[in-house]
């Protein structure tokens, strides 16, 4: 499947990186577009009316308010379009394209290392080519679109706040006498670890708290701190500050 991205910013590079194939792409005059193509392969489009002849499938990377633009310029010639815009949903983008077939996702950037999180509109059904295409990226979630926003407001940011997790995690080890590169090794291992033991648990997060929690001990010590830091309310916090933004 030839994929066409117009736009070549970070979301689309993690796109293409995961994929590994040659690419169609545009950008707005960056020279991203031809950065990515010199790393994987393929075309720097002209215009996005050329890449659109071109695809398959024309993967929508631009800024949001870049859509009515683009959809004038590309003229129809777009036979299927994967939206990764955010806040614009299938009405949207249905009346933006009303000749071609259109799919509304909201990856995130671990697709880059195929662990990604696609969360896709319910009304925007996938073909299985698509499907197949997405699932080379990480993990396909179905949710009805009045749920996008809450589903991307905790998938979409969330490689930020692990960055930033690790990055206090780090800093407090430094500073109980640790080296930098010692410390950091200590915790994206430990991080990395624990989620993919989470996810053996089937999610269980209590069962995998009560693992290495004894009464009065050091992890019952460290979580009470956390508790009295007020790390739920903060997270929480955070979910409402991106739906609200």
């Amino acid at each position: 499947m030839q994929i066409g991205l117009i736009g070549a910013g970070n979301m689309a590079r993690a796109l293409a990186r995961g994929w590994g194939d040659p690419v169609l792409a545009t950008d707005a005059g960056s020279g991203r577009a031809a950065a990515l193509v010199e790393e994987l392969g393929g075309t720097v489009c002209a215009t996005n009316a050329e890449l659109a002849q071109q695809a398959d499938l024309v993967v929508l990377a631009c800024k949001p308010y870049q859509l009515e633009a683009i959809a004038q310029e590309t003229e129809g010639a777009a036979k299927r379009v994967l939206s990764v815009l955010g806040a614009t949903g299938a009405d949207a983008l249905r009346a933006a394209f009303p000749e071609s077939e259109v799919y509304v996702t909201i990856p995130n950037t671990p697709v880059e290392v195929r662990r990604g999180v696609m969360i896709v509109a319910e009304e925007t059904p996938l073909p299985d080519d698509i499907r197949g295409l997405l699932e080379r990226l990480g993990v396909v979630v179905v949710v009805p679109e009045r749920l996008m926003g809450a589903a991307t407001a905790t998938t979409g940011v969330t490689p930020a706040y692990v960055a930033l997790v690790a990055e206090a995690m780090i800093d407090a080890a430094v500073k109980h006498g640790l080296k930098a590169d010692l410390a950091a090794q200590l915790v994206i291992e430990v991080l990395a670890g624990s989620a993919e033991l989470l996810r053996d648990r089937g999610g269980d997060t209590l069962a995998m708290r009560r693992e290495v929690t004894s009464p009065g001990g050091s992890t019952a010590r460290g979580l009470a701190a956390l508790e009295q830091a007020g790390l739920r309310t903060a997270f929480l916090d955070a979910i409402e500050a991106v739906r609200n933004g």
